[in-house]
């Protein structure tokens, strides 16, 4: 099923207030609570959730690269890392490796990455809902329901039990 992304934007901004007071509310309570409830709700939602419809996250926002996320996207690529900066990243107001542009250089017609398989860090732990001790990244978790879908709807049935 295809993502209306148009209307996405709208309802996460819509509730957009609402979940930052809830998520921060979160940060107090019971971590293990809260792990729990966002590990069920990860495994349920994404099993109901084509991130290949979407892609949003790869439309919109860049991951942090760390070194050894450039060498081995680098190494894929057959690049030298020092190209790949060069080509690729640029350095943000946080002195970190983000990507120059969106969508993603690496994010074809289809959705697909075209380097997933050397992709950093931060692509393979997205959206970092089913990581322990998330009472510590309720703030992401927050801007994360501003860009993914699927961590909307688990903020959304979370509020129901939470």
């Amino acid at each position: 099923m295809e993502i209306d992304l148009k209307r996405f934007k709208e309802i996460s901004k819509s509730k957009s207030e609402e979940n930052k007071k809830f998520l921060q509310r979160l940060k107090k309570k019971d971590a293990r609570k809260v792990d729990d409830a966002f590990h069920a709700t990860h495994e349920e939602v994404f099993g109901e959730t084509a991130c290949l419809t979407c892609a949003n996250c790869c439309k919109t926002t860049s991951p942090i690269f760390y070194q050894i996320d450039i060498e081995r996207a680098a190494k894929f690529l057959r690049m030298k890392p020092g190209d790949f900066i060069e080509k690729y990243l640029q350095i943000d107001e946080d002195k970190d490796y983000v990507l120059k542009s969106s969508p993603c250089a690496f994010l074809d017609s289809d959705n697909y990455c075209t380097i997933y398989e050397s992709r950093p860090k931060a692509c393979r732990e997205y959206p970092h809902t089913n990581r322990k001790k998330m009472v510590q990244i309720m703030d992401l978790t927050y801007k994360n329901t501003l860009v993914c879908p699927a961590v909307l709807e688990m903020v959304e049935r979370i509020k129901k039990f939470l």
